[in-house]
């Protein structure tokens, strides 16, 4: 299942999860690895094998091509790597893409691998599209392996059956070992789902930094998510029609905040709620962006 390159001495390390091929509105998650890796000095202690964990169709591997000599192939990766924080705290990474198959043996692989090398913890990075405004901060909701990881970010209230990523079978293989485990899920607006979204990485690792004690400076995320903030607050004031939408989208975000105000601190509980039109707002800020762009 994979190649072990090195077994580093770790002190309870914490496993962050964060594969492409799933869920990722504004790519929240995407982005908000790539800036933990910046910040965390990490190496490679394990590959695994992508011929039999991944459909090269689906995932196609980049030729190039130097005056139409082939010069090589990069093949997509998967991989876990190791490394610690500025302030000491041991960490592992599993990045790369999601398997394609043998899920159930790729869950069982990689939580007895993250056991030997003495795991405490999963956390995984995800972001999805919600019924929230890009004018009040990021929520976080978690899918966890106990319900008082769970209360401690927040959830979606009721019984909800989704698709599930193989994040969710590493879920349920490290509460199976009892240890604990829970996905991070930022709330992106539904409306600004397929551009990136800054804010939403930036909430992700500040709900990660909450939940184990890691630091990761957000960094230039920051500054891109006002950027963003700003141009989308452009592009709704082109519209009375749009600003309806948003302020009835504000009204539901502090209702649940006076709701909340009450009840024991968290990183955000989600609603169950209808989810607003947003479609004509969306190409209409794709189409807003794509302007400036060419300005």
């Amino acid at each position: 299942m994979y190649q072990l390159h090195s077994r580093p001495g770790l002190d309870s390390p914490v496993l962050v999860v964060s594969l492409d091929g799933w869920i990722d509105a504004g790519l929240g998650a995407a982005n908000a690895t790539v800036r933990l890796l910046e910040e965390v000095d990490t190496e490679t202690i394990a590959t695994f094998d992508t011929d039999s964990l991944l459909d090269h169709r689906a995932r196609r591997p980049t030729m190039h091509l130097l005056n139409g000599v082939n010069t090589g192939l990069s093949w997509p990766k998967l991989e876990m790597r190791a490394g610690t924080d500025s302030s000491g705290r041991d960490l592992l990474a599993l990045v790369g893409s999601e398997p394609d198959h043998i899920w159930t043996a790729f869950a069982q692989s990689v939580t007895e691998l993250s056991i030997s090398l003495g795991a405490s913890m999963l956390v995984g990075f995800g972001a999805y599209p919600a019924p929230t405004p890009h004018t009040r901060p990021t929520r976080l909701a978690a899918t966890a392996s106990t319900a008082e990881l769970s209360r401690s970010v927040g959830f979606v209230q009721g019984t909800i059956d989704v698709p599930a990523g193989v994040q969710a079978a590493l879920e349920l293989g490290f509460a199976e070992a009892g240890l604990p485990a829970i996905g991070l899920w930022a709330q992106v607006p539904h409306y600004a789902s397929a551009m990136p979204y800054p804010a939403a990485s930036v909430a992700l690792l500040a709900g990660f930094e909450q939940l184990t004690g890691i630091h990761v400076d957000p960094g230039h995320l920051e500054h891109e998510a006002r950027a963003t903030r700003s141009r989308l607050d452009t592009a709704v004031a082109a519209s009375e029609e749009h600003q309806q939408l948003i302020r009835q989208l504000e009204q539901q975000a502090d209702e649940l905040s006076e709701q909340q105000a009450n009840a024991e601190p968290t990183l955000g509980d989600l609603p169950v709620a209808d989810l607003p039109t947003g479609d004509e707002l969306a190409a209409e800020l794709q189409r807003f962006l794509r302007d400036q762009r060419d300005d």
